[in-house]
């Protein structure tokens, strides 16, 4: 029996060495090395160093004069990456079209003077709930408002959605996307 026993710890010892501590060990050091922004959460910093975000998260805004993001479905906490997951609301749910109904609502509420089309984007959440990104056309359908009460120019806001348009990821996959927060910070250095 002890000539079981005896190769068996042994491999156990080497394979708790090799996958619980080389393995592990390795590739941080290579993430920390080739990849340190993303294996580090992509964190966004405040002029003193501070951090005020990830660039992977959605963050919410909800003051007028900010471009809004896409909804959370992380609730009761939006953004909350603890909590990641879709709505799981069917299209043809009641609920879903009461809450986008009530999203369209409080997007013509603060800009009563658009008539544009809502873009979808900022009526539904992303598939995790925590998209930071918007379209293009959604940061646009946002320029009125947020010229209007920042009292800047709107030629000047659609230059800043420009500059902070992303393009897809290798030239293939996704679509082009503007993270949000980087804009809104974009957009306090303006103004």
């Amino acid at each position: 029996m002890l000539s079981y026993l005896k190769p068996a710890a042994v491999m156990l010892l080497l394979l708790t060495l090799l996958t619980g501590v080389i393995y592990p060990a390795l590739v941080t050091a290579i993430t920390q090395v080739f990849f340190a922004d993303q294996a580090n959460g992509s964190l966004i910093n405040n002029k003193q160093g501070q951090p005020i975000g990830s660039a992977l998260i959605g963050q919410s805004f909800n003051d007028p004069k900010y471009f809004w993001g896409r909804p959370s479905a992380t609730g009761p906490y939006a953004n909350n990456a603890a909590a990641s997951s879709g709505s799981n609301l069917g299209p043809t749910n009641p609920a879903l079209a009461e809450a986008v109904a009530a999203r369209i609502q409080a997007l013509k509420t603060a800009d009563p003077g658009n008539r544009a089309a809502v873009p979808v984007d900022l009526v539904t959440a992303s598939g995790s709930g925590l998209d930071p990104h918007i379209t293009p056309a959604a940061a646009e359908y946002q320029i009125n408002r947020i010229a209007k009460l920042r009292k800047i120019n709107q030629e000047k806001l659609k230059e800043l959605v420009q500059s902070h348009t992303e393009a897809r990821q290798w030239g293939v996959f996704g679509e082009t996307r503007v993270n949000v927060l980087t804009l809104n910070l974009a957009l306090d250095a303006v103004h």
